[in-house]
């Protein structure tokens, strides 16, 4: 069984600076692209960033340049560094993963429970 745990949500000021993290644990055996993913109220889920197991990176219009998406192989784990965060990014988060199990060896997409992150103004 494969399991996203999310951490590092919180409260910040607008214009301040959080990290999130994704642990991926379990018969993994490879990981594909890992993502964030969030959802605000009354809106639908959207990308924000996502990244290849190579390292190739994209992201939403709304945080080129004030996100970056990164992952550590050796540990399973993906990070979103938030700075300049704005009320407008204030949302669940969610971490994605494409991951490859042991047991059946098929691609399937997992999902976190999310991580909340609120922006004051």
């Amino acid at each position: 069984q494969v399991k996203l745990v999310e951490s590092g949500g919180g409260l910040v000021q607008a214009g301040g600076s959080l990290r999130l993290s994704c642990a991926a644990s379990g018969s993994i055996f490879s990981i594909n692209a890992m993502g964030w993913y969030r959802q605000a109220p009354g809106k639908q889920r959207e990308l924000v960033a996502a990244i290849t197991s190579g390292g190739s990176t994209n992201y939403a219009d709304s945080v080129k340049g004030r996100f970056t998406i990164s992952r550590d192989n050796a540990k399973n784990t993906v990070y979103l560094q938030m700075n300049s965060l704005k009320p407008e990014d204030t949302a669940v988060y969610y971490c994605n993963a494409n991951i490859r199990d042991l047991g059946t060896y098929s691609a399937i997409n997992y999902w976190g429970k999310g991580t909340l992150v609120t922006v004051s103004s």
